[in-house]
């Protein structure tokens, strides 16, 4: 449970602020958002080509890190 109390002398819009900032941090609306619908798990093909992807990827990215 995500909370924030009140310090000494301080206004209620800070405070409001300080739990939106505590709320961001925790990530909780992104999750409730990502489980809202349903998603397929992915297809092999598909988990195969991305990583054929990200090993091209990375590959030309150290390449041109050698190079330049």
């Amino acid at each position: 449970m995500i909370y924030a109390t009140k310090k000494q002398g301080e206004s209620n819009e800070r405070l409001i602020s300080r739990f939106k900032q505590v709320v961001q941090r925790s990530r909780t609306i992104y999750k409730a958002k990502q489980e809202r619908f349903h998603k397929a798990k992915p297809r092999k093909r598909m988990v195969r080509l991305a990583a054929v992807m990200r090993a091209t990827h990375r590959a030309r990215k150290a390449k041109q890190q050698f190079y330049s």
